[in-house]
């Protein structure tokens, strides 16, 4: 698969994009292998053989196209090597920054060398081979449970406020196209809507990787994350529409409604694709268990055909392949083994990394042409809209989603959100696919403008604003299996609540469909030996593949108290003797007893009262606690002896007749040492009595008195 990504990168960027000659056309080089045709006169074979035999030749343009795009890779490659051993320099600047200065030095120096233009990255090799193993990512590692919890209100950024950022951009941009009626007068309303659809589309690769250094709160994390992800499919769809537009003879209220009944069609046609292909490949990795070695081929065939299929069927590629990724996941992980798990992991990750790295060099190459034109008004217009329309989008947005979420979004979280919408690949390469009009090199320009500087400023400045807001943080530990445990029990008994009262909320929707995912799919699409028994173990399971990938993508953490003197190999004979000998010793003293035996005693001679037990309510029950003792004389180091008891209690329950409450709580002190009292006694034997009834008339009350016996 990577293979035939590679291939068709290839010939897509060198054909493509860098202006190259295809290979038929190139001329045909003086050293080339005999040639073998036929001759028409006589039908026999005629062979053109060369004059002499060369013993050393160049051939570049037999392998120009490979070795281009291998030297393009490993500049990138080097590039962000370079970066992590830069030293202080990641703490300050942002890895897509230092990208797109690369970028600009190896264009000047194309520009300085060759006087002309350096290759651009196509829009075709950006949508069909560079994005895909970014989103493919992107839903692969998506964090469930985060991201379902807050679906709504990630939806509620992702379409509402994309709509209201390409509406308020593209409204107010032709504003500014009519007050400015000399040098943008021929902008007209369509075009203005068509780039406020492109400049609305967000990438904050530089935000979320300052999220995970600083371990900023999961809530924070999950909606800038989620945000982005469904932006980007949102402002392609919207830009695909305002494009048709723009060819129609004239727009009119049919075309309106039939362009928003398209955007849903799209929407919700990818995701039926994604959810096809995904379900597809988890019921392929089911039979792969005597050839592991092509499991994870699978996943990302089946994903990147999801893509292709929706692009084909002009659906929403983004939505199909987060889709598919989304609910293969599970079920690719219990299938296929560990090394797999381990393989898919590693070349995703190593997939996206360069895909990302590509695209932003190839954004600072090609910053550097002379295709650029200026308009001072445009693009100063254009920067300052983008931080006004998302500011207010989010304020707005977030002041009627918190009057229907539990966790309320705070306003440095808002004000994050609002800050962290830095622009990036999508709005690159979209700017290119526009139909040639005047003005193509104007919005060409103020992309390029809107991109650095948001990258660039926002990017290197959004570390520091989280520091001084005091951003709340996440623990840095995982959960344990208890804390799991106990969190799924909350969403049982949350689910069970609503629905007693009869509320069909989220709670209900995920158990229920917990519950036909375990009777039908896992069935379904797992195979038997690989069925967990136990929902704890697979939590287990879960939880382990969680750690492993946090330790493998986590730095490693220095403890500074950690370079203490090692022990002596005498000091941990010593130790072991003294741990040996004080358990063995407390085993001797603590006899051992089950929860059956535990009101019987037999280190003492004492008899007891039998427990009594009865199921009426109206009676008080009173818990009294009986101590032991056991003492026994201990030698700690040769010459100091000291008293050490051990004690074990025992909790009995009586039923006691009281009912007046004052009546009931006797002095601990007086019934140990005072002098023995015939009233006193008679209450505590009336106490433990059974046959006492509550007098008629009066209100049973419940009473706890514990009686607790300390050394003196």
């Amino acid at each position: 698969m990577a293979a035939l990504w590679t291939l068709s990168l290839l010939f897509s960027t060198c054909l493509g994009c860098l202006g190259l000659t295809p290979p038929a056309e190139l001329p045909q080089p003086h050293n080339q292998p005999p040639s073998l045709d036929f001759n028409s006169s006589d039908g026999g074979l005629s062979v053109d053989l060369p004059m002499a035999l060369r013993v050393f030749s160049v051939d570049y343009h037999h392998v120009q196209a490979p070795f281009e795009i291998v030297l393009w890779i490993m500049l990138a490659s080097l590039a962000k090597l370079g970066f992590h051993w830069s030293g202080r320099v990641p703490a300050v600047v942002p890895e897509s920054c230092l990208l797109i200065m690369v970028g600009l030095l190896v264009g000047g120096v194309i520009y300085g060398v060759r006087h002309s233009a350096p290759p651009t990255l196509s829009a075709d090799a950006f949508f069909l081979f560079l994005l895909p193993p970014i989103v493919l990512d992107a839903g692969y590692f998506l964090p469930g449970r985060l991201f379902f919890e807050n679906l709504g209100t990630i939806l509620w950024y992702a379409v509402l406020g994309t709509l209201w950022n390409v509406l308020g951009i593209g409204l107010s941009l032709y504003g500014v196209c009519v007050l400015a009626q000399s040098s943008l007068g021929d902008v007209s309303l369509l075009h203005c809507l068509l780039f406020g659809s492109l400049i609305a589309a967000v990438d904050p690769v530089a935000v979320l990787s300052v999220f995970q250094e600083m371990h900023v709160n999961e809530q924070l994390h999950i909606l800038v994350f989620g945000e982005s992800l469904l932006n980007d499919a949102v402002t392609v769809v919207l830009y695909k529409l305002f494009e048709s537009f723009l060819r129609l003879p004239s727009v009119s209220g049919l075309d309106v409604l039939l362009g928003g009944c398209r955007v849903v069609v799209v929407g919700l046609g990818g995701l039926f694709v994604g959810l096809f292909f995904g379900l597809v490949a988890a019921l392929t990795s089911r039979f792969t268990s005597r050839a592991q070695v092509i499991a994870p081929l699978f996943v990302f065939l089946y994903s990147y055909l999801s893509y292709l299929t929706s692009e084909m069927l002009h659906l929403s590629g983004i939505m199909a392949i987060v889709t598919c990724a989304v609910t293969m996941k599970q079920y690719v992980e219990a299938n296929v083994s560990e090394r797999s798990n381990t393989s898919i992991q590693y070349f995703l990750k190593m997939w996206s990394s360069v895909s990302e790295t590509l695209i932003f060099i190839f954004l600072g190459v090609s910053t550097i042409q002379d295709v650029h034109m200026w308009s001072w008004p445009f693009v100063c217009s254009t920067l300052l809209l983008c931080l006004v329309w998302r500011a207010t989008g989010v304020l707005l947005l977030t002041a009627v989603v918190n009057k229907l979420r539990r966790n309320a979004v705070t306003f440095r979280d808002q004000f994050i959100i609002a800050y962290g919408g830095l622009r990036g690949a999508i709005c690159f390469s979209l700017v290119f696919l526009i139909d040639d009009f005047p003005k193509k090199r104007l919005f060409i320009t103020t992309t390029i403008v809107v991109i650095l500087f948001t990258v660039f400023v926002q990017g290197m400045t959004i570390k520091p604003l989280v520091e001084l807001l005091d951003v709340k943080r996440k623990k840095r530990a995982l959960p344990t299996v208890s804390e799991e445990i106990h969190s799924r029990l909350i969403d049982h008994l949350l689910a069970g609540i609503e629905d007693v009262v009869g509320y069909w909320g989220q709670h209900y929707w995920k158990d229920k469909f917990e519950q036909f995912n375990k009777k039908y799919l896992r069935r379904f699409l797992i195979r038997e030996d690989h069925q967990a028994r136990s929902s704890i173990l697979r939590v287990y399971q879960e939880l382990e593949r969680r750690e492993q990938r946090g330790e493998e993508e986590a730095p490693p953490i220095v403890d500074p108290r950690s370079h203490s003197r090692p022990l002596l190999p005498e000091e941990m004979d010593s130790i072991r003797r003294i741990l040996s000998r004080n358990l063995q010793n407390f085993n001797n003293k603590m006899p051992a007893y089950s929860r059956h035996t535990l009101h019987q005693d037999t280190t003492t001679g004492k008899t007891r009262r039998p427990l009594h037990r009865h199921q009426s309510l109206g009676e008080r029950y009173t818990c009294n606690t009986i101590t032991h003792w056991s003492q026994e004389d201990r030698e700690f180091d040769g010459s100091h002896r000291v008293r050490a008891g051990l004690s074990r209690s025992h909790t009995v329950c009586s039923i006691s007749p009281r009912p007046i409450l004052q009546d009931s709580s006797i002095p601990a002190a007086s019934a140990q040492t005072g002098p023995a009292d015939p009233k006193s006694s008679a209450a505590r034997e009336d106490r433990i009595s059974p046959q006492h009834q509550i007098p008629v008339g009066r209100a049973p009350k419940k009473h706890l008195s514990f009686v607790l016996e300390n050394e003196k």
